[in-house]
């Protein structure tokens, strides 16, 4: 019998984190199968604050959206980091996008910064438990950078 190291443990479940956020991205326009990537309990919080509750509530909240305005849009994502705080939590901090038509990157007006939150349940099986999505501006990004350093303790 041989025993799985703790390497082999943390190569395993990146390995399925990065999975579950690849398969997210790929749900993008199919409510279910998008619902399907969030617990039953999940957290939705869009980048204009309105706040999304259950596997359910995901879905009902897109799936206008997938029917309307965003039918044929595609999700770009990509993970600038992924952390495990504890053993069956996951934390990806991202940047992403919608994209629609023939755009294959978004501009940079459309970029979000989003924080997924994922869980492992006791099948083994990982799935997003809150999801923060937030747009980003590098002008204010820049002035409030600017203000801190001005300001703040170590300022002027």
């Amino acid at each position: 019998m041989t025993t799985a190291t703790t390497e082999d443990i943390a190569t395993t479940n990146t390995a399925a984190v990065r999975a579950l956020f690849e398969a997210n991205s790929r749900a993008w326009g199919d409510t279910e199968a998008f619902a399907d990537t969030f617990t039953e309990d999940a957290d939705y919080v869009t980048f204009f604050g309105g706040h999304m509750t259950g596997r359910d509530g995901i879905a009902d909240g897109h799936r206008g959206l997938f029917e309307g305005v965003l039918k044929g849009s595609r999700l770009y994502a990509e993970i600038d980091s992924l952390s495990f705080p504890a053993p069956d939590t996951a934390l990806i901090h991202s940047r992403g996008a919608v994209l629609k038509g023939k755009r294959t990157r978004p501009s940079a007006r459309a970029m979000s910064v989003q924080t997924y939150v994922m869980t492992r349940g006791t099948d083994g099986r990982w799935l997003i438990r809150a999801f923060h999505n937030t747009r980003h501006r590098p002008r204010v990004e820049a002035f409030s950078n600017w203000l801190a350093n001005r300001f703040g303790p170590n300022g002027r």
